[in-house]
């Protein structure tokens, strides 16, 4: 197989003037780019990759760092983001942190390894310090889900607290008083925000927060299994609970049903994400929509605009979430 080396030295030019010409460079005379190209066509030389970038210091590629490679936000999020750079010619590679700060530090390391011309990274162990300080450096990165004051401008993200607030004021605005909550982990920023929210709406309505109502989870559907169990443990009446997220949701809804309670009738349950499966559940859950795909599009936007100059559209740094009504709920 031909090398870019060959290239070069049939045509008689530099390894940077072939890998102008591979990139579409204009500082090449034509006459140069014609003994280039025939010195490929003789040889049947196909471009890869690594040699196109040799000159131009670009690897069309874009690295990914997710918190885990399942669940319906992470594979809405990536393909959003692969999308929209495949539309432009740009590649992704992923990676997976599993909200551990070692192991997202070790992904983040990998995709710079890589070459990556840009990362965008959903991380939530490593501390807004080490983000900070990665961002003096120079490799560029956006931040899906989380915001940082001091490189706000590195920051994609919902309003968690927002969410939080608009799932437990529409049960209250049905009638509902006493709500319970199952919360992902307290520890992640955006299951602390959804919660705060929790907590404004019933302040604004003059209900104290009753803690022991409170079960943290750990955003999967066995987690919101487990806390719907240990709510009902404690025999503190409740007509509602909000759940942080829509698989939590599912898991609370199915431990409802094994204690024999109906929901919505015996139960009212409020999600988080508006997933797919949230219109397909039984019955259809009610939630709050998390625009995920299209916030994951908007970092592959802000990658295209300022790495690769190409013209894209304003970019949203911050989402706001919108309620979506179903059947899980009733009004008392």
């Amino acid at each position: 197989m031909a090398t870019i080396y060959q290239v070069s030295e049939l045509a008689g030019v530099s390894l940077a003037t072939v890998s102008r010409v591979m990139n579409g460079g204009t500082r090449v005379s034509e006459k140069t780019r014609e003994k280039v190209t025939k010195a490929m066509e003789t040889l049947n030389y196909r471009p890869s990759s690594i040699a196109r970038s040799l000159a131009s210091n670009c690897s069309n590629s874009v690295g990914i760092l997710v918190s885990e490679l399942h669940g319906p936000i992470y594979g809405e999020m990536m393909s959003g983001i692969e999308k929209q750079l495949r539309t432009a010619g740009k590649h992704v590679i992923i990676a997976a942190g599993h909200s551990d700060a070692a192991s997202e530090k070790d992904g983040i390391e990998f995709l710079i390894d890589r070459n990556c011309d840009a990362l965008i990274l959903h991380v939530e162990a490593v501390s807004d310090e080490y983000l900070i300080e990665l961002a003096t450096t120079k490799y560029a990165f956006i931040l899906i889900n989380r915001y940082i004051p001091q490189i706000a401008d590195n920051c994609i993200s919902l309003n968690n607290r927002r969410g939080g607030y608009l799932a437990t004021k529409a049960l209250l605005e049905n009638g509902h008083r006493d709500i319970a909550y199952i919360s992902g982990p307290l520890w992640k920023m955006d299951a602390n925000d959804r919660y705060l929210g929790h907590q404004e709406a019933l302040s604004e309505f003059g209900i104290a927060c009753n803690e022991a109502l409170l079960s943290e989870g750990n955003f999967q559907e066995e987690g919101g299994n487990e806390c719907m169990l240990a709510l009902l443990d404690t025999k503190i009446a409740f007509s509602a609970v909000v759940c942080a997220n829509d698989e939590m949701a599912a898991g609370a809804m199915q431990a409802a049903r094994d204690r024999g309670l109906a929901v919505p009738n015996d139960i009212s349950v409020m999600g988080f994400d508006n997933v797919l499966l949230a219109r397909y559940m039984y019955p259809k859950l009610s939630t709050v929509n998390y625009p995920v795909q299209d916030m994951g599009k908007m970092a592959a936007s802000w990658i295209l605009k300022n790495i690769y100059q190409a013209n894209q559209p304003d970019i949203s740094h911050v989402f706001e979430p919108e309620l979506v009504w179903r059947d899980s709920v009733i009004s008392l």
